[in-house]
């Protein structure tokens, strides 16, 4: 028997992102090119993918950097890639590339993470799929941690975590730090530095309404995931010793992250602060344009942020 045709009438518009039928499903306009793991041998480094959360199909894309001894530790960098919370993936070829390369450039070991997305699972699925995923790297601490991947176990250096992200992995990111500040607990991860490219808060017509459709169960103030920058205190609680925020001259949300960038300058956080912005570029242009000039310095930026702790 054929399948019933699928539903013509548009209920909910996000164009160009996705659009939500009266039948329920759901067409996406961003068609992202998936890839596999590979080893670099130019660079020496190698990826591989490890499964986190089977149940709800949480996984990760690790980058171990070219290895020169039996048991040489990295810093570790925990990723988050961006797409308004609807779109993209770890293995994305524009992300694989992307961090093939930092890892190279930085040495360090990379875990990109692979959380489920809207308008399907609703927010909070991602930042409790991106917790899962800070909660298993942190088992492999090495007084007595359980966790078993060999690559973390030999050589990561837990005491110089790293979390970053891009658009709503920036988002992710920093509430991914607010939250390893409220935990206590010795086995929670300290991250000592974070990365924000071009971070997707709320506060822009299209954002907001992509916001309150992807997260309608969002506390009705005080959230500290959707516009951090206006909740007082906040920021000077953030528990790392230095930060970056990227901002590009043409980015939609531009406005966003400069603003992040001056509430946390006037906090009383006290760390090391940095901002870099892109001239003439749009919303994270070094994902979809990595060979231009702009895209050559955000990287050098980004590497020697991780290579100076």
């Amino acid at each position: 028997m054929a399948s019933p045709p699928a539903s013509t009438k548009v209920v909910h518009d996000f164009y160009p992102r996705f659009r939500v039928y009266e039948d329920g499903h759901i067409e996406r306009f961003h068609k992202y090119v998936p890839v596999p793991p590979t080893d670099n041998p130019e660079t020496g480094v190698q990826s591989k993918d490890v499964v986190i959360v089977p149940e709800n199909n949480v996984w990760v894309r690790m980058y171990l950097p070219k290895v020169t001894g039996g048991a040489q530790k990295f810093p570790v960098l925990v990723y988050f890639h961006g797409g308004a919370f609807t779109l993209e993936s770890a293995s994305s070829a524009s992300y694989d590339t992307f961090l093939h390369s930092v890892t190279a450039k930085a040495n360090v070991v990379t875990v990109s993470v692979d959380y489920r997305l809207a308008p399907e699972y609703k927010l909070p699925a991602c930042y409790d799929d991106s917790w899962a995923v800070m909660q298993w790297v942190a088992s492999h601490g090495n007084d007595g941690g359980q966790g078993s991947d060999p690559w973390l176990k030999t050589h990561a250096d837990l005491s110089r975590v790293f979390l970053a992200g891009d658009s709503a992995g920036g988002n992710i990111a920093h509430y991914m730090m607010v939250k390893t500040g409220e935990d206590s607990s010795r086995d929670c991860l300290k991250p000592v530095g974070m990365i924000l490219t071009h971070p997707y808060f709320v506060g822009s017509t299209d954002v907001d309404r992509i916001w309150d459709f992807v997260y309608p169960d969002r506390p009705a103030s005080g959230d500290p995931k959707g516009n951090p920058a206006a909740i007082p205190g906040l920021l000077s609680h953030l528990g790392c010793s230095k930060i970056m925020v990227c901002i590009a001259e043409k980015d939609f949300i531009r406005d966003r992250g400069l603003m992040y960038y001056e509430a946390l300058k006037n906090s009383d956080w006290g760390g090391q602060l940095e901002l870099v912005d892109s001239d003439g570029e749009e919303h994270v242009f070094h994902l979809w344009n990595p060979t231009c000039e702009q895209a050559g310095l955000l990287i050098n930026r980004i590497v020697s942020f991780l290579s100076s702790t």
